[in-house]
């Protein structure tokens, strides 16, 4: 697998996702993307209740979004479409600003959109992909871990037949709602509901790939016309507009435009963090080129789309992605066909959506929460990984009692904190003799300890930078300060350093003259090229001398007056 910035000799290229081709291959696409919408098309009408849009607004985002991802795309397997985590991300701001599902509600839903897909092109034009890497695997599990936490508590009401909506927008509160009324529910509504969701998990464990939501909702809505559900208290959708998506500007006022940004940056950051990781888990299966910031313009593109055609924010998601790779599609023909069967579901059968019972729409939702806590990814990461798993669970914990919001603000909070934590206090080794032999191994730099008499070899597990010189300079000189029988010499092996700033250069020029005030000498070994920079461009390297800095720790040892093969351990690197 190659992953590319994005350039190329000949500009930009479109259709990167869908050549080269054939026509045995392309008839196996087609095929397979008819496949992907018998399973898919239930899911997105899910994904529209999570965002708390209007039902048919689901099948928008498996058209025109799709269609123009395929064109400007180049991933091959991405499917763009309504994913969960970003429905609930939009709905858990813009609820608290208009009704769910009402005209405004829409108009502000494609502004997010809108606003959405203005940062991703901004992140293409500065080849901003590698943000994606900001957000760590664990925190991410914690967030949507979170996230099919909180969209679980919210089907409960539609799943028991609850006439009365429920009165917040918490989770938590939602959640001792449904438990202080639970004297309300509709048994037949009930039932129903407990019927899809234990066929759907049977089917997941038994026949992952039988399209039992489709067959689920084909036969609600065929036994709730048959039977008139609605008279019998089994509440439905209700008349849904048919026909393709009517094409306008989202308008919004200068305060809602304020209080939408947080929003879409929010959207922003899930949006790249599970696209780039959806793209390079399938180009890498089929050892496919990566790009990327080609794949944000095409995502850029998408949900520039979805603004202008009435629906909301999509999103390349790994579980709809997986689900087109069983199917068989290895290319966004696949795709392209899966948006060819939602035309014919708007033209032709959405006026049946009317008799959809919103406990079986509830259910399918329930289940696709369910699948987005990964309780394997949570068990490997407790067993290998105690204080990540802490990590995790605090970022699942946030998304269920403080919004989805401000989840995902904390998970790149907490990814980014927990990258300056292991660089502010990175291992540090020490090389000092283990046996009667006095062969020298690396172990935890420890005070009290030397590597011979009269001598110290450190390692530093990071590159220097202000928030940890502290903690290297207070090492060094504790070590020195507690060595027994005196210290004159200090070797730094500098193999892990590549980066100095000013403020670690200054610290590290004090620590230097100091020492050397001390009657201590101060060699460096395994000083690379980048860090002979810095301490050359930092003034550094006439103080520490040019005779005292070496690009191998067998010179800096040779230079101490110490024959290193009488110690060669192990790890002694040379």
């Amino acid at each position: 697998m190659q992953e590319t910035n994005g350039t190329h000799k000949k500009g930009l290229r479109l259709f990167k996702g869908l050549i080269p081709m054939d026509r045995a291959t392309a008839a196996r696409d087609v095929l397979a993307g008819i496949s992907l919408a018998s399973v898919d098309i239930p899911q997105v009408l899910g994904y529209a209740r999570i965002a708390g849009m209007p039902t048919v607004t689901g099948l928008y985002t498996a058209f025109l979004p799709l269609i123009a991802f395929a064109f400007f795309g180049a991933s091959r397997h991405l499917v763009v479409a309504a994913d969960s985590a970003t429905a609930t991300i939009l709905a858990s701001r813009v609820s608290s600003m208009a009704p769910a599902g009402s005209t405004a509600y829409v108009v502000l839903a494609g502004m997010v959109a809108l606003l959405t897909a203005a940062m991703l092109l901004l992140a293409r034009i500065f080849k901003l992909g590698f943000l994606a890497d900001f957000l760590s695997r664990t925190v991410l599990v914690g967030f949507l871990t979170g996230v099919g936490l909180q969209v679980s508590i919210a089907m409960l009401g539609d799943m028991l037949g609850m006439s009365v909506p429920i009165p917040s927008s918490k989770s938590l509160l939602q959640l001792l709602y449904v438990i202080g009324h639970l004297a309300r529910t509709h048994l037949p509504t009930l039932a129903l509901a407990l019927l899809v969701v234990g066929a759907i998990l049977a089917a997941k464990r038994f026949f992952p790939r039988a399209p039992v939501p489709l067959v689920a909702v084909i036969g609600s809505i065929a036994a709730s016309k048959a039977f008139d559900f609605s008279s019998h208290g089994i509440a439905v959708l209700g008349p849904i507009a048919g026909g393709l998506p009517p094409l306008s500007f989202p308008a919004v006022t200068w305060e809602q435009f304020r209080s939408l940004v947080p929003v879409a940056a929010s959207c922003f950051v899930m949006i790249v963090a599970q696209s780039a990781a959806a793209v390079r888990v399938f180009a890498q299966r089929y050892d496919e080129e990566v790009d990327i910031n080609a794949d944000l313009l095409g995502l850029a593109a998408a949900n520039a789309a979805a603004a202008f055609s009435g629906t909301f924010v999509v999103n390349g998601s790994p579980t709809q992605t997986a689900m087109a790779e069983r199917a068989g599609t290895r290319s966004q023909i696949g795709q392209l066909s899966f948006a060819a069967v939602v035309v014919v579901v708007l033209l032709l059968l959405s006026s049946y959506l009317q008799y959809l019972p919103h406990c079986v729409l509830a259910g399918i939702v329930f289940t696709i929460a369910l699948g987005l806590i990964n309780v394997a990814s949570l068990n490997a990461i407790r067993s290998e990984s105690p204080g990540e798993f802490t990590l995790a669970l605090v970022t699942a914990a946030a998304v269920v009692l403080i919004g989805v919001e401000h989840g995902i603000l904390l998970a790149v909070a907490l990814s980014l904190m927990r990258h300056v934590r292991h660089s502010y206090r990175p291992h540090t080794m020490m090389l000092a003799p283990v046996d009667a032999t006095g062969r020298w191994m690396p172990v935890p730099a420890k005070a009290g300890q030397v590597t011979a008499p009269g001598l110290i070899v450190y390692r530093f597990g990071a590159d220097l930078f202000y928030a940890n010189d502290y903690f290297f300079t207070s090492e060094v000189n504790a070590l020195i300060d507690e060595a027994p029988g005196g210290l004159h010499c200090f070797i730094i092996d500098a193999g892990a350093i590549t980066d100095l700033d000013y403020s670690a250069a200054r610290a590290l020029s004090n620590m230097i003259g100091a020492l050397r005030a001390r009657g201590i000498r101060v060699l460096f070994g395994r000083v690379n090229p980048y860090l002979r920079s810095d301490l050359d461009r930092h003034c550094i390297s006439p103080i520490i001398g040019e005779t005292c800095i070496f690009s191998t720790l067998h010179e800096a040892l040779s230079a101490a007056g110490v024959d290193p093969v009488m110690h060669r351990g192990e790890a002694l690197g040379r």
